[in-house]
């Protein structure tokens, strides 16, 4: 199987100012072919360049700028400009299946975040020994720079990257042929409905309480984001005090994703340890998060009625600090280490469907905690009622499976 790990970096100041260095480069390369695509499109007869001719031309780049281009691995420049090539071909993907295109755009400093060696031992390498916790990668153009490791890496290093989150640096690393881990069978099946009251919520009754991360550290964080704000336009050239405003900012976001993850992480591994079969609904959280359409007044042209958009931005924001795609997919991630099944199924009607006769009606759920069914009578919390339809459309799943 395929994992990614992930270390933090400890790069010297040196070597923080050399891995600044080469995302700056690897940028301009990306924007310079983005400018070179886009030129050839529009004055030559809407010539279409491909990967091929952009990567024939890396040797000369280097050789015209060898202290900015040269420097770095050829490997590395060749992926960056890979990465240009698959963001074409998806946005010529969207325009082929009536989508919004969403045309590539150029990457400022400040958003151009990752550099990736597409080979280990070719212009990087990874310098690692068994139960060695303070390990070093090398990096071409950087040097030998101090990885925290913090837990033992299996199968074979296939691709290394390198990627800047505020201030700090992480190597990414992508290993194939990794073994798995099977738990051992506990014969225990759960299903689980995710929620924002609750974070999740068990067929057997049990809540898990939804840490808000976002929320408990809003106050600070729009304290630091209006600090932010205060500089004019006119000064905000890099100045040393709005990058130490824009620092501050980043540092908040950082954490607070962090400790998102964190608690992802364990939630999962605790379903992981005590269920060999986890159902979960299958979520369409970007559809679940969209702004509502606005309403034209027809009285008033020009005019819009009311949409309940802030209401709607209220909900988005505590769906979107819960997390539920990325928790679902380290969900997935565990559960395909340890053996264990996870079973997505339809979410519709989950809370409103009656476990015990089967009806469904927008009336059974009475509130966001209670849930009454209108045909039998039958009383329950709403999150453990939706907990347990899943559970049964999970079953109903494997018994066609089999």
């Amino acid at each position: 199987m395929i994992r990614a790990y992930k270390f933090l970096l400890r790069p010297t100041k040196g070597q923080a100012a050399a891995l600044t260095d080469m995302l700056r480069d690897h940028c301009t390369l990306y924007n310079g072919a983005l400018q070179e695509r886009r030129d050839a499109y529009r004055h030559s007869t809407k010539t279409n360049i491909k990967y091929g001719d952009q990567s024939a031309q890396l040797k000369e780049i280097r050789a015209f700028d060898p202290e900015r281009q040269g420097r770095w691995s050829f490997s590395s420049q060749q992926a960056t400009l890979r990465r240009l090539d698959k963001a074409f071909q998806a946005f010529f993907r969207r325009v082929r299946t009536g989508q919004t295109p969403g045309y590539p755009r150029f990457k400022g400093a400040g958003h151009f975040d990752t550099v990736t060696f597409p080979k280990d031992g070719d212009g990087c390498r990874w310098d690692s020994t068994p139960h060695d916790r303070q390990t070093r990668v090398r990096l071409q153009g950087v040097g030998h720079v101090r990885v925290h490791q913090h837990r033992p890496v299996q199968g074979r290093v296939k691709t290394i990257s390198v990627k800047r989150a505020g201030t700090r640096w992480y190597v990414v690393l992508s290993c194939d042929e990794v073994p798995a881990e099977p738990l051992p069978p506990t014969g225990a099946v759960v299903g689980i409905d995710m929620g924002v009251a609750h974070f999740l919520t068990t067929s057997d009754g049990e809540h898990v309480a939804n840490s808000r991360f976002l929320q408990a550290m809003s106050d600070e964080l729009a304290e630091a984001q209006r600090h932010l704000a205060t500089f004019p336009k006119r000064t905000r050239q890099r100045t040393k005090r709005h990058r130490a405003a824009a620092r501050r900012v980043a540092k908040l976001h950082g954490r607070i994703r962090r400790q998102r993850a964190d608690f992802h992480h364990k939630t999962a591994r605790a379903l992981i340890t005590d269920h060999d079969v986890i159902a979960h609904e299958r979520l369409n959280t970007a559809g679940m998060t969209k702004s509502p359409a606005p309403r034209p007044d027809p009285e008033q042209p020009g005019g819009f009625l009311p949409n309940g958009a802030a209401a709607k931005a209220g909900l988005n924001r505590s769906i979107l600090d819960a997390g539920w795609a990325q928790f679902l997919g380290i969900l997935a991630n565990k559960a395909g280490s340890a053996g264990r099944l996870v079973i997505p199924v339809d979410a519709r009607s989950t809370s409103r469907t009656c476990p015990e006769c089967g009806h469904v009606a927008k009336e059974n759920r009475i509130t966001q905690a209670k849930f009454q069914c209108t045909a039998c009578g039958f009383a329950a919390n709403a999150d453990h009622v939706g907990a347990t339809n899943v559970l049964n459309r999970a079953g109903l799943v494997l018994c066609d499976v089999a």
